[in-house]
This record gives structure tokens, C-alpha cells and sequence, in this order.
């Protein structure tokens, strides 16, 4: 299904790089004059400056000279200027590439010259405007008008980030979603087509069916989640990727329990979209408004504060007293103001939400100095990539107006993987950002693991204390702390504030004060519904919390009445199950779930949404396929193994047992109420229930 437009060819290229130079070494020259410095005709002249037009690359104004034959005047747009820089690269390249195959050719050997060197970002300044992608008011209302009648995509929220930040300049130099070729780039070597660092593919994703009605070099909608049209796109390619090799070359393994590969493989579309974008509006943000800044909103805060040099702090977490303490430190080592930089879009399933967080951030900012410190939110979809998501990082504080940026150990680290590793070396980030940070023009300054050293009573870099055994150093992992929130033990001040510690406390009571979900997963007939009907009479018999039975007959019944039993609609009713277990775990009361949900990847998904709320109880009733066999009241089975019943769980459709279920527990030969009674056990002993 590869295919892509005709790239624009070296020849028009050049022609395109002579125009925009001579445009702007003299804008009030004739069109003659300007067709004969380039060497062209005056028919080929308003030929490339329509495309330039179209491109946005120059606009078109009305002459007010003497010249009345002169209608039109041309000016280089920002896009126009970057263009040019990327273009001028380009060309000295190809001519070097010439140069020295003639050298060989006439000498033997080559020149030995180095070629030029990409620059991946041209503007040099960082408190300098950078081009954005969007068209101007006048233009836009039109443009939404003309949009409302193309073919629309609704964006994912991952998607909507992107293009956030595609549009507003925070993925400058990208001017839209990844082309093949530039996805490949991507991919295998961390560049573009043209050479320009880029390290994380950013892809418009879509099913099959979406991509078979769009032609190549139509222009779609793009929408929001409520519909608004935020921008329009030109397709100029179409390819089904290769997801097993994007997943090994950008997060180093093809490894379903890294949560972008989960994503990539069975939450993304199959087939990739690439082309340019043309902005007509911002996506609509109702909350912490006056905290989210464009690139060029900050740039013009710097230039306006005189600030010169600004280091950027990345975090997905609350802040506490050791990060106040790095931060501080990094201010200090890069001689520069601080910006608290945290990312407020997509995250780590998992983790804090970030209107939580938020109110964590704003709760401790009086604790830095306001003439040296300021916070923005930057609405970005993390990938956890590591050391490529660090080097990503860098570029869109780059492009923000930082001039140094804090790495951490682990930097964007998810965790585990499948063999219980970490995915990534504590320093590969920073190694990797080391590399590249010359070429990005960001520096780096490295995280230093902080420590508390209570005979001194401060913190301190634990590389860097001498005397570690004559002193005593205290630490609180996260997994500490989220016990002891969840557990409602102390949280010591000196490891962090107590303003902190009440927000995080808000969202996260003692965990037997919380909404959770049960999950129970089983073959048909296992006994998942009278399990969670006994359970469901325990919990209600020890009152304290709403308890809401979603059984799957009865949510068959009166939730998915219009879906079959093909995949893809057991997998839409347990999203909808989920869904609802969701709503209800977020507003503090018990869900039990009783579906076949015979699909791991789509159990993972019920969880994901669930823990951003709540705890996720997967029971995995494991009651042998004979066993269900011999009890099946309903002679479902006898139908399926006469082939009258299509797609039956444990026949002729598979069923993925869970690998790592909260509990697993047998019914044979053992009571209901035993049964309800091991789970009752495992919730107190999770801190679910009191004893």
C-alpha cells in the first residue's frame, strides 16, 4: 500500500532557493529584473512564485511604487526564511557531494573537506520569533468554512497533542506529520530526509477504511474530540509501517509493556498519514489558561525580562523538596533563570493527573524567587522513549527559548520490561543528549540525585557526599510514597511540603476510602457471575461505598444490545464496560466486572483506564474449558462444537489467560462463598477494605 507524491526535484529546488534569495536580497525589483538574476523566463518567474504562494514560503501585497506596470509585491515569510536557511544547506551540500566525486574522479582520491554541517535549527537567537503554522484571522475564518465541506479525521488525544505543538512551532522544524521518507529517516537514524535532527516520529495515524477514501494530494480536516476543525492537511503520502521495527529502533525493543509499543501496536491506527498543515486554531484549553504559553508567548516573556539564559525543568511528577533543591542547583551551575516546564499532556499510564499536579506546582512556587523563576504547562504527549524522548525534549525547549535544559537519571524511563529490566541504562539519556547537544544548541545540566543527609539537615548530590558512612541519608521512593498516601502514614517535611502533601492527599485518600474495580475474567460458565454476585452482597453487607454489579449478560442486555460477538464488538463492550468501571472508580465507589473479556490487550486497556481513577482488581476465575463444558446449563458449548455458534471463546476463538492477575482462584470442588471470600482477603490486603 506504499505510495507517495513526486518529490519536488533538485532542479525546482534550486530555482525555489535563487527565488527566495534574490526576493530578499532586492524585494522592489521588477519581476523582469528578478527572472533575469535567476536565469529563467518570465513564465517559469510567476510559474515558481505561485508555488512559493501555495507553499506560504512568500506573500503577496500590493505595489506602492512608481512602477504602475508592476502590480504585485513579494515578501519572504518567516516559513519563507526558514526555508530558505534549509534549502541554502541543502544546495551546498550537492554541490560539495559534485565537487568532490570530480576531485575523485580527476585526482583518484577525495578532496578531504568536510561537508557542511545541518543545522538544526536556523534561527540561532533563542528569545527570536520561530515560525508557527497558522494562518491569520481573516484567513482562518475562511479557511474553516472551505474545511467544513472536506472529508475530517477526528483526532486522538495523543494526536490533538501533536498538533498543538506542530502548529505553534514546538516541533519547528517540522512543518506537518511525518512524510514516508522523513518517518524512515526518523526511525532508522533519527533525521529527516534532509538531514535535520529529529528524533521521535510523529505520525497521523488511521484505520484501513479512512485511508482508502482519501487520494493523495487531497486536503482532510482536522477535528478535535468535540468536533472543531483546528486545521487542514494536504496528503501527499499513504504507508502501512512497519510497527515491529519502529518499536525496536525508537524504544530499543518490540516489547508490549512499554506503553508507547502497547500503544503502537493496539490502540494506533494501521496505516500512516504524512503531509504539511496549515493551522486555523489552538485547541481549546478550559483549565490553568493563564499558565499555558506558546513558544513564542515565552520567547516574548524572556525578551521582556531581559532574561538571556533559561534552563528548562521537565516533570510528570509533583514537585518536592529534593527537586526544589536541583533545581535551584541547576539555576546555579548554568548561571541562568528557571523555568518549571511540566508536561500536562499525555503521560505514563498512571500517573498523577495533572490537575493535581498543577495545584501541587502553584502550591510550592512561592518557595522560588519570582524574579528568577517561571512556569509554563507544555501540552505534550510523552512517548517514554528515554534517551530519544530526552534528545525530543531538548528540541522543544530549544524551540521554546531555553538555552539549557535538566536531564535526569532515567530520563523518561517507563519502567520495567517484559524480563523485569529497566528499559534504558540510568545515564543512556544523558549520554545520548551529550552527543547531539551542539548540534540542538541546548545545553545540558545534568540531574543529580539528591539525597537527605539528616545530620546536616539539607540535601545533598549522593555522588558527592565523602562521609557517607558517618552520616545518615534518607530517602523516599515513589513507590514509598505512594504507600503512605494510600496508607494515610506521615509524610516527613523534610521530604516534602506540607501544601504538597494536602493536594496529593485531596486526590488520594486511605485506599480503603477510594473507588476500586474488580475484574473477574473467565471461559463461560467458570463462575465469574455468582463469584461477584456473593462478592457484591459482602461488600454491600459491609456498607461504606456505592457497589455496582456490571455482569456481562446484563451489560449485554442493557448497555450493548446492538453489538454481535465478532472481535471487534467483544472488544467495544468491554471498553464500554470499562468505561463505566471507570466513571464509577473515580467517583469513589466499587465496580465489579464479570465478562468473558477474553483479549489481554484490551483487559490492559479496562485497566489503564481505571488506575488513572482508582485501583484495577483483575480475578482470573480459572475454571478448566471441561469443567465449563460439563456445566453449561445454557448448551452454548454443544452449539459451538456443532459449529452453529461462530467465534466461542475457548472452541473456535482463543482466550489469552492473564499472565500477573491481582488473584487467580479455582472453583472446583470449592463454594461459592470460599471463593467470594478470597477476594474479600485480597482487598483487605491490598487496602481496599478495612479488616
Amino acid at each position: 500500500m506504499t505510495s507517495h507524491l513526486t518529490k519536488t526535484n533538485s532542479a525546482e529546488e534550486d530555482q525555489i532557493f535563487r527565488l527566495l534569495r534574490q526576493l530578499d536580497l532586492a524585494p522592489e525589483a521588477s519581476q523582469r529584473a528578478t527572472a533575469a538574476a535567476i536565469g529563467i523566463s518570465l513564465g517559469r518567474l510567476n510559474a515558481l512564485l505561485r508555488s512559493a504562494v501555495g507553499r506560504r514560503l512568500i506573500q503577496i501585497g500590493e505595489r506602492t511604487g512608481p512602477d504602475k506596470r508592476q502590480r504585485f509585491a513579494y515578501a519572504i515569510t518567516a516559513q519563507g526564511a526558514a526555508e530558505m536557511v534549509r534549502l541554502r544547506d541543502q544546495f551546498l551540500a550537492r554541490k560539495f557531494a559534485e565537487y568532490d566525486a570530480l576531485h575523485a574522479e580527476l585526482t583518484g582520491s577525495a578532496s578531504g573537506l568536510s561537508p557542511i554541517k545541518h543545522r538544526t535549527h536556523p534561527m540561532q537567537n533563542n528569545l527570536s520569533p520561530i515560525p508557527e503554522l497558522y494562518v491569520s484571522y481573516e484567513s482562518a475564518q475562511k479557511l474553516k468554512v472551505e474545511a467544513g465541506n472536506l472529508i475530517s479525521h477526528d483526532l486522538s488525544p495523543r494526536q490533538t497533542c501533536d498538533l498543538e505543538l506542530l502548529m505553534n512551532g514546538g516541533f519547528n522544524p517540522l512543518k506537518g506529520f511525518l512524510t514516508e521518507d522523513d518517518y524512515n529517516g526518523v526511525v532508522e537514524n533519527m533525521r529527516l530526509a534532509d538531514g535535520t535532527l529529529w528524533p521521535m516520529p510523529i505520525t497521523l495515524d488511521v484505520s484501513e477504511d479512512f485511508a482508502q477514501t482519501i487520494e493523495l494530494g487531497q486536503d482532510i480536516a482536522l477535528r478535535d474530540q468535540e468536533g472543531v476543525i483546528l486545521a487542514t492537511m494536504t496528503v501527499t503520502d499513504r504507508w502501512e509501517p512497519n510497527k515491529s521495527r519502529e518499536a525496536e529502533k525508537v524504544f530499543g525493543a518490540d516489547d508490549d509493556t512499554h506503553p508507547a509499543v502497547n500503544y503502537l501496536h493496539n490502540v494506533a491506527g494501521k496505516v500512516y498519514l504524512g503531509g504539511p498543515i496549515v493551522g486555523i486554531q489552538q485547541p481549546i484549553h478550559y483549565d490553568f489558561r493563564g499558565r499555558r504559553d506558546t513558544p513564542n508567548e515565552l520567547r516574548a516573556y524572556f525578551r521582556k525580562l531581559g532574561w538571556r539564559r533559561i534552563v528548562a525543568f521537565q516533570t510528570r511528577n509533583p514537585l518536592h523538596r529534593a527537586h526544589q533543591e536541583l533545581t535551584f542547583r541547576a539555576a546555579k551551575e548554568a548561571q541562568a533563570n528557571l523555568l518549571i516546564h511540566p508536561v500536562v499532556g499525555m503521560t505514563k499510564p498512571g500517573d498523577i493527573d495533572h490537575f493535581t499536579r498543577v495545584r501541587c506546582y502553584e502550591a510550592v512556587l512561592d518557595q522560588y524567587p519570582g524574579a528568577t523563576t517561571t512556569m509554563s504547562l507544555l501540552n505534550l504527549a510523552m512517548r517514554m522513549a528515554g534517551p530519544r524522548e530526552a534528545v525530543w525534549h531538548g528540541l522543544i525547549r530549544k524551540n521554546h527559548g531555553c538555552t539549557h535544559f535538566i536531564v535526569g537519571r532515567d530520563h523518561a524511563g517507563p519502567g520495567k520490561n517484559a524480563a523485569g529490566d529497566d528499559f534504558y541504562g540510568p545515564y543512556d539519556a544523558q549520554d545520548l543528549f551529550r552527543v547531539h547537544q551542539e548540534e540542538m544548541g541546548i545545553e545540558m545540566v545534568d540531574f543529580k540525585h539528591m539525597v537527605y543527609v539528616q545530620d546536616r539537615a539539607q540535601y545533598e548530590p549522593a555522588d558527592e557526599i565523602t562521609d557517607k558512612d558517618d552520616v545518615t541519608i534518607l530517602n523516599i521512593s515513589g513507590t514509598e510514597l505512594r504507600r503512605r498516601l494510600s496508607e494515610g502514614l506521615e509524610i516527613p517535611e523534610w521530604f516534602s511540603f506540607p501544601a504538597v502533601v494536602e493536594e496529593l492527599r485531596k486526590t488520594k485518600p486511605p485506599r480503603a476510602e477510594q473507588g476500586f474495580t474488580v475484574f473477574f475474567t473467565g471461559f463461560s460458565g467458570s463462575g465469574k457471575s455468582t463469584i461477584a454476585n456473593a462478592l457484591m452482597v459482602k461488600l454491600m453487607e459491609m456498607g461504606g461505598r456505592p457497589v455496582t454489579l456490571l455482569d456481562g449478560d446484563i451489560v449485554r442486555k442493557n448497555l450493548s444490545s446492538e453489538l454481535g460477538f465478532s472481535k471487534e464488538h467483544r472488544d467495544l463492550n468491554i471498553r464500554r464496560i470499562g468505561y463505566v468501571a471507570s466513571e464509577i472508580t473515580k467517583n469513589g465507589g466499587i465496580a465489579i466486572c464479570a465478562p468473558i473479556a477474553p483479549y489481554a490487550t484490551t483487559r490492559r486497556a479496562v485497566r489503564e483506564d481505571v488506575e488513572q481513577f482508582g485501583a484495577f482488581v483483575e480475578v482470573h476465575v480459572a475454571t478448566s474449558i471441561e469443567e465449563c463444558e460439563r456445566r453449561d446449563r445454557k448448551g452454548l458449548y454443544k452449539l459451538a462444537r456443532e459449529g452453529k455458534i461462530k467465534e466461542f471463546t475457548g472452541i473456535s476463538d482463543p482466550y489469552d489467560v492473564p499472565q500477573n492477575p491481582e488473584l487467580s482462584v479455582e472453583t472446583e470442588n470449592v463454594d461459592v462463598d470460599n471463593c467470594a471470600h478470597q477476594v474479600l482477603l485480597k482487598l483487605e490486603n491490598m487496602g481496599l477494605i478495612r479488616g
